[in-house]
Parts: C-alpha cells; sequence; structure tokens
C-alpha cells in the first residue's frame, strides 16, 4: 500500500508498504483523509521531537515512521476478539496506544500515560491508505460528519480539552494569539461554551478572516497593530481574563502574557521544540496562573459533536485538498511557504 514515511529531518518519501493485518483486539481502517498538522511540520523541519528513532517500548515500532495523526476511518477488518464494532462502521480514532497499567493509565489520565505511544510518531498513522489500531481508541463518528471534515475532530478535541482545563466564566473575555487550526478551533469552542467577547492575534490575512468569520470580535496582526493598545481597549483597560497560546513560539507566549490581567489563567496549547522566555514576576506577582495541555483524554466524543451540529465549522476550515504523492512538495511546501493562504490542508492516498 501507499504510506507517507518520516526517515530524517526534511526526510518524508512516499513509499509502496506491506499492508498490515489486526492483531486480537485490533481493527483495520480504511483512511479516507489525513490532516497536516503543525506538529508535523516541526517533525519535518526539526524532527524527532515525538517520532521514535528506535523502537517504542510500547509498541516497538520506530523510524522509519508511517506519520499521521489526524484522521478517521472505516473499518474493513476486525482482529480476533473485537466485539461492538462491525465492518463498514465509520469510526474517529483518540490515536493513543497506553499501557493500561500504570498510575496514570488506572486514574483514567492516559494521556499522561508513562509509556505513551501516538499515532505517526511511535506507532504507524493515518498518511496511508490503511492502518491497524486498538478498537478502544475508536468513536463512533457522526453520520452527520463528512469524511473531509472528520480529520478536524483530533485538533478540535484538543481545543476542547484546553478550553475545559482553563474553565470560562459567562462574561469573561478571551485572547486566542495564534489562529491555527487548534486556534480557530478553540474559537470556537470557546463560543460554544459562551463566551462571545474573544480577541484573536494572528499574522496571517486567511486567519484573521476566518477568526473574525467564526465569531471573533476582534482579529490583530502583530506586525501592523498596536495590539496591547487594542486589548486594553476591547478589556476596558484590564487585559484578557483567560487566554491560549496556539502560535508555537515565544512571541505567542509574551503576547498572551502580556494582554492578560491580574489574576488571569492562560493555556499554553502550542507543542514546539522552540523554548520560551519565562520572567516569573509577571506570572507570581500578578497572580497569572499559567495551565498546560497536552492533546485530549475523552475530549473525542464532544469534539465529534459539536463539529456534527455546527458549532465547530470543521469543513470551512480546510483551505486545500491534495493527494498523498504530493504531501511534501505541495502541502509541507504551501504551509511553511504561503501560511497567508491556509488552515488545513489534508491528503487523501485515494486521489
Amino acid at each position: 500500500m501507499k504510506a507517507a514515511r518520516w526517515h530524517d529531518q526534511r526526510d518524508v518519501r512516499i513509499e509502496d508498504v506491506p499492508e498490515c493485518a489486526p492483531k486480537p483486539g485490533e481493527v483495520k481502517l480504511k483512511v479516507h483523509y489525513c490532516g497536516i498538522c503543525g506538529t508535523d511540520l516541526h517533525e519535518y523541519l526539526e524532527g524527532p521531537m515525538f517520532i521514535a528513532k528506535e523502537p517504542h517500548p510500547l509498541t516497538g515500532y520506530g523510524a522509519p515512521v508511517i506519520i499521521g495523526h489526524e484522521f478517521a476511518g472505516e473499518i474493513i477488518a476486525l482482529g480476533e476478539g473485537v466485539t461492538g464494532w462491525s465492518v463498514g462502521d465509520r469510526v474517529a480514532l483518540e490515536g493513543y496506544h497506553i499501557c493500561h497499567e500504570c498510575y496514570y493509565c488506572q486514574r483514567h489520565e492516559y494521556n499522561r500515560c508513562e509509556r505513551l505511544a501516538f499515532h505517526g510518531f511511535s506507532a504507524p498513522g493515518g498518511l496511508a491508505e490503511t492502518v491497524c489500531a486498538p478498537a478502544y481508541q475508536l468513536y463512533p463518528l457522526d453520520p452527520r460528519v463528512s469524511w473531509e471534515a472528520a480529520p478536524l475532530v483530533e485538533p478540535t478535541a484538543v481545543a476542547v480539552r484546553a478550553v475545559n482545563h482553563v474553565k470560562p466564566l459567562l462574561g469573561e473575555r478571551a485572547l486566542v494569539v495564534g489562529a491555527g487550526p487548534i486556534g480557530l478551533a478553540a474559537l470556537q469552542v470557546l463560543r460554544a461554551a459562551g463566551i462571545n467577547r474573544i480577541a484573536v492575534v494572528e499574522p496571517a490575512r486567511k486567519r484573521r478572516e476566518m477568526a473574525l468569520e467564526f465569531g471573533a470580535t476582534i482579529a490583530l496582526d502583530p506586525r501592523r497593530d498596536d495590539v496591547e493598545r487594542e486589548i486594553r481597549n476591547f478589556t476596558n483597560q484590564l487585559g484578557a481574563d483567560i487566554a491560549f497560546e496556539c502560535g508555537g513560539n515565544d512571541a505567542a507566549y509574551q503576547t498572551a502574557v502580556r494582554n492578560t490581567r491580574k489574576g488571569a489563567r492562560i493555556c499554553l496549547v502550542s507543542q514546539t521544540n522552540t523554548p520560551f522566555r519565562l520572567f516569573v514576576n509577571e506570572i507570581g506577582f500578578n497572580e497569572r496562573v499559567l495551565i498546560g495541555t497536552v492533546a485530549y483524554c475523552g475530549e473525542f466524543a464532544p469534539a465529534i459533536q459539536l463539529i456534527a451540529e455546527g458549532k465547530v465549522r470543521a469543513g470551512d476550515m480546510i483551505t486545500a485538498r491534495i493527494s498523498l504523492d504530493h504531501l511534501v512538495d505541495v502541502g509541507y511546501r504551501e504551509l511553511m511557504e504561503n501560511t497567508d493562504q491556509h488552515v488545513k490542508i489534508i491528503a487523501s492516498p485515494w486521489m
């Protein structure tokens, strides 16, 4: 079958590899589309970050790695012992392989599993024609969610967890720094949670326009706008009550800190190799709270529901559809060189 495999930094190849056969407790899926994530670009340009160079202790899987973790699929085969699922079922995958034994798994905090493995990094991913996965990862995909929108379930689940961590209160003003797919999903999840006054800071014009379309009150360009003055005016000179750093760089973090009020909650959503400068007094003296978050732990169900109900407009976030053959020369290149024109690019092995 055709698959995209990460071999090393700046070395992703479209190759013919053997198809998997589902082991006991697994299903085999036909992948229709898989999204290109910002983390995929980090792995391509700077990796390995999460990719297992050596065989992972839980999965035994290491480079070269079939990449891709934003995907859904149609069940085409069942492994021994799988019940509750049928061939033809449409499913989304919460892409963790977990040990089920450690302190965190026992507490159902499995996104903190001590031997956590993840599709596209330390287990085969979805940038392929088919993939095998444990049945415990599966969520039924609402029929109102199209195959094209289905890859957006994963980033929406990230946003749901981030928003839930912050515990927004009605009437609060929010700041979202970085309006890529995660930031735009966070904006829409905030709106669904009843937060209606939201400022977005994003340099890419297309993403600012989309933020306004999705309900942002203001969308600022940090290269041209006086962000601090505009946020002060937006927040009665106080600063935002809650903020989400979704940019993955120090400038985004500093923007989040400097434009929040005393006592604000700031969620660090991005995953990056880039170090941030932390000035302790900006946090401690002002009693700001920094909140870390990673991926999801049960948020797939509400993410699917939000997309199905149109509260997260997943399909509208897609700016290009490409064949798997053009993952690097079109998909990666466009996201690196023409960010101003793109939000989410999805790839299909069947185009």
